[in-house]
Formats: structure tokens, C-alpha cells, sequence
């Protein structure tokens, strides 16, 4: 009898060091899964500021060129300046952003594409700004960027959808509440973000 409770108790400690070890090489899979796809969508959101910079980049060349047109509406000019300050001035943590950071930052750079817009509309009615050759070369970087734009925040929202799937999914949900991490929110499409830039004609 004794030597039964003794195996007994043994293969109990064996037991509790086989559960310990697997919950610990899953705990440990699952942590560092959740670190790489973490560290996939800041990636991600990373190539986003890259081309949001970019554009933001291009209008100090672009407010030189059309202030060169003293009769240009400047009123038209101010404002995409203003926008673009605004744009610039927002900055997000993507470790620890939330969907209310996400929409601040879209609404600035939505003011910004909007104001932009009805800056090159305006230039339809100058020819002489139109065929100028630094607002050509603007024209052409800005359509590159817009297009990057839209394939980045598609990436960007690839990136989130599998992270939040990953860390959402049971039993991942457990250790991702253990742990703190935190659900990634999406950019959400913008009327007409479908299509490519169509201001230059």
C-alpha cells in the first residue's frame, strides 16, 4: 500500500511538471507571438507617418511656387498651410494608441487632403501656374504619395486585423488580459478613398 501512495504522489509531481511546462512553452509561444505581430503593426504604422511626412514635406515648395502668382488666391494657400501645421503637430504613440487617437489624426490629415484639393482646383483657372514646372513636379509626387498613403493604411489595417484576431482568439484572450495587451484600432476609408487621385487632369 505504502509503495502505491508513493507512486501515486510521484506521478502526480510528474503530472503538475508536465502541466507547469506546457502552460510555461505556452505562455511563453504566445507572449512572444503577440511581441512579433505587436512589433509588425507599429512597422506598419511607422511606413504611414513616413508618407504622411512626405506630403507634408511637399508643401513648403509648393506654397513658394504658387506664392510666385501674386494675383493666387492666398486665402486658398493660407489655409493649406494651416491644415498642414495641424497635420504635423499630432503625434501618436502606436504602442498605446487608441481609436480615438486614430481618428484625431485622420480628421487633421482629412483637413489637410481637403484643403489641398481646393487649392488644385483653384490652379485649374491659372495656365500659366498650371504649366509652371515646379507645380508639374508637385503634381507628380503628390499623386505617388496619395497612392502610397492608401496602400500603407490597407497594410497598416492587415497588420491590426491579425494582431487583434491573434490576441482576441481563445485561449490567446487569457494570456493577452495577463499580459496587457491591447486591441489596435483600424483606419477607417474616407469618402472616395477607393479611388486614385483624379485632381490633375
Amino acid at each position: 500500500m505504502k509503495n502505491k501512495g508513493c507512486l501515486s504522489a510521484g506521478t502526480i509531481g510528474i503530472a503538475l511538471l508536465i502541466i507547469v511546462g506546457v502552460l510555461f512553452f505556452w505562455g511563453k509561444n504566445g507572449y512572444n507571438n503577440f511581441v512579433s505581430k505587436e512589433q509588425n503593426v507599429n512597422s506598419k504604422w511607422s511606413n504611414i507617418e513616413t508618407v504622411y511626412q512626405k506630403r507634408a514635406n511637399l508643401i513648403p515648395n509648393l506654397e513658394r511656387t504658387v506664392k510666385s502668382y501674386s494675383k493666387f488666391e492666398q486665402e486658398t494657400l493660407t489655409k493649406v498651410v494651416e491644415a498642414r501645421s495641424k497635420a504635423t503637430s499630432i503625434q501618436i504613440d502606436p504602442t498605446n494608441m487608441t481609436e480615438a487617437d486614430l481618428a484625431k489624426f485622420q480628421a487633421a490629415q482629412g483637413e489637410l487632403s481637403g484643403a489641398l484639393s481646393r487649392l488644385m482646383a483653384v490652379v485649374e483657372s491659372y495656365p500659366n501656374l498650371k504649366a509652371d514646372q515646379q507645380y508639374i513636379n508637385f503634381q507628380r509626387e503628390f499623386t505617388a504619395i496619395e497612392n502610397s498613403i492608401r496602400t500603407e493604411t490597407v497594410y497598416y489595417n492587415d497588420a491590426a486585423k491579425d494582431y487583434n484576431t491573434t490576441i482576441k482568439t481563445f485561449p490567446n484572450n487569457i494570456l493577452a488580459n495577463f499580459t496587457n495587451f491591447k486591441e489596435k484600432p483600424f483606419f477607417k476609408a474616407e469618402a472616395g478613398a477607393e479611388k486614385a487621385p483624379e485632381v490633375f487632369k
